[in-house]
């Protein structure tokens, strides 16, 4: 009786096809070489830099990477595909400048490196980027390719229809530029979705301000970006929070809350002195939520806990 080759001849084709791709990790590989080059001439390396590549994959980018830098830190989940990158560059004159470090983005600490390119895996975009702009000392770049929708975020200004917190809290930390849209057939697997790729530079100095302040603030103007300033703080959870916070920083300072004090009043005042009181969020910028946080920490409120 013959043996039934079905099973054979298809692990074969897999295997020449490469390694197989786990939808669950978000694992596209970008494979048009002019894209990649694209990309690397965007990061503008330099032969002194080294780079960080987060979900380098087969090592399309990464070999590319490679011959234009100093050396390369390429951060990837999958040990499959972390030794498909191995074999890669074995032998050759680029595997010392490599080092694979196979494990979770978000879990891993990071080195010291100078630009960072990645073609993220979608579901942990916020998270990467946000990562990325905490890590110290800051870096110079990055290079980031992400859901076209959410690159779009990242760099919408006020008045857009996608302008929101996200966009608000990476442009406080970071200049963002959208640079180049990367169709799905650029890709093995294709995605479901349009790709774009967006060049991302660390504002330096940092802006001084408490970005967990500002992120509170901003979590309560964005709930409803297109109520006013003066609506966002009437909900009772909101004024619970603000009168929570507020006797508890006087407490710590040794002050006294007098009987009479009105929540709603104290933060009526405080909107109003800073002129935002009509104004909708949705059409306010950095400079103009900067003004009102100031304005609350000065009369004593406090957005956390700490």
């Amino acid at each position: 009786m013959p043996k039934d080759r079905t099973n054979t001849t298809n692990n074969s084709t897999s295997r020449a096809a490469g390694p197989l791709f786990d939808k669950n990790l978000g694992q596209h590989i970008l494979k048009n070489p002019l894209v990649v080059n694209s990309i690397i001439e965007k990061a503008n390396l330099k032969s002194t830099d080294t780079v960080l590549e987060i979900g380098p994959g087969t090592g399309n980018v990464t070999v590319k990477i490679l011959e234009n830098s100093k050396s390369t830190f390429a951060v990837e989940m999958d040990p499959r595909m972390a030794a498909e990158l191995s074999k890669r560059v074995q032998g050759t004159p680029l595997q010392k400048k490599l080092q694979i470090i196979v494990g979770d983005f978000l879990k891993t600490d990071l080195p010291y490196f100078d630009v960072c390119i990645s073609n993220t895996p979608y579901q942990i975009s916020s998270a990467l980027v946000f990562k990325l702009l905490r890590h110290r000392p800051l870096w110079r770049v990055s290079i980031l390719m992400f859901q076209r929708e959410f690159a779009l975020r990242l760099v919408a200004k006020p008045g857009d229809s996608l302008y929101c917190r996200l966009s608000a809290n990476v442009q406080l930390l970071a200049k963002v530029d959208h640079i180049m849209k990367v169709g799905k057939n650029n890709f093995r697997p294709p995605p479901k979705v349009e790709s774009s790729v967006v060049r991302m530079e660390p504002r330096y100095p940092p802006p001084p301000v408490d970005f967990d302040e500002w992120d509170g603030l901003l979590r309560i103007l964005f709930n409803r970006k297109n109520k006013t300033v003066s609506s966002s703080f009437k909900s009772t959870p909101v004024l619970e929070m603000l009168e929570h916070n507020y006797k508890t920083i006087a407490s710590l300072n040794g002050q006294i809350v007098p009987d009479e004090f009105n929540i709603k009043e104290e933060i009526n005042k405080v909107i109003e002195s800073s002129g935002f009181d009509q104004q909708r969020p949705a059409k306010m910028d950095n400079d103009d939520f900067l003004l009102l946080l100031s304005k609350f920490v000065e009369a004593g409120f406090r957005f956390t806990a700490k």
